[in-house]
């Protein structure tokens, strides 16, 4: 991808989202079934998927995902199965972000929506980019369940707006879909997936935040 210089774009997106964050502060915590579009109705609450942790065999995973990048960064979702080493076997990404690398559409979906990408961009499979993660690890009767919801809800294509639905609010959706409580999704990427392992996870759960001393130096450009 190309990496155009973006420090005009980092204050402005920057700005916008101080804005945004002074606006939710007092609602940071809250779980709420608006907070995105397709969030699921009180009627028909999801039973919690991934409560039990299944036998390792076939060690099925979904992993919820923060990446640093050149303005705030982007959050997103890893899945797929485990080997008998732990790593991962042909891991998928899906995420919600702005179909065009240009700088000027970015900056205009904080204004008006625009077209989106839902699957991998830049920098989501690369380790030293990663800020925070949350990890699930699924039985194959849960796993298949969550990647249906998964390519529903790519295949409704949605557009990227930077306040109204973003990154966090697609992967929200997705969280939402397994039964889980959800932060508002006006928040920094890595304090939201922060949020929902804390939200979520208990004592044990799988995942970790990088400290602010060991961000990279260098970022990706969304």
């Amino acid at each position: 991808m190309v990496r155009p210089n973006l420090s005009h774009v980092r204050i402005l997106a920057v700005a916008f989202l101080a804005i945004f964050v002074a606006a939710c502060q007092t609602d940071s915590q809250t779980t709420s079934a608006t907070s995105s579009p397709r969030a699921e109705s009180s009627s028909s609450k999801p039973v919690k998927l991934g409560a039990k942790q299944p036998n390792k065999a076939g060690r099925y995973f979904i992993e919820f995902r923060s990446r640093y990048a050149y303005t705030y960064g982007h959050s997103y979702v890893v899945f797929g199965t485990l080997d008998a080493r732990g790593r991962m076997v042909k891991p998928e990404v899906a995420g919600l972000a702005p179909k065009s690398d240009d700088p000027s559409v970015y900056m205009a979906g904080h204004v008006l929506p625009v077209e989106s990408t839902t699957g991998w961009t830049d920098g989501d499979l690369e380790p030293e980019y990663m800020s925070a993660y949350w990890r699930v690890m699924l039985t194959e009767p849960e796993y298949r369940k969550v990647v249906a919801n998964i390519r529903k809800l790519q295949a409704s294509s949605p557009v990227w707006h930077a306040s109204i639905y973003n990154c966090n609010a697609f992967v929200g959706d997705i969280a939402r879909s397994m039964g889980y409580k959800t932060p508002f999704h006006w928040l920094v990427p890595q304090e939201y997936i922060t949020k929902l392992r804390k939200m979520n996870g208990g004592p044990n759960a799988i995942g970790w935040t990088r400290p602010d001393s060991d961000a990279p130096s260098s970022s990706k450009t969304r």
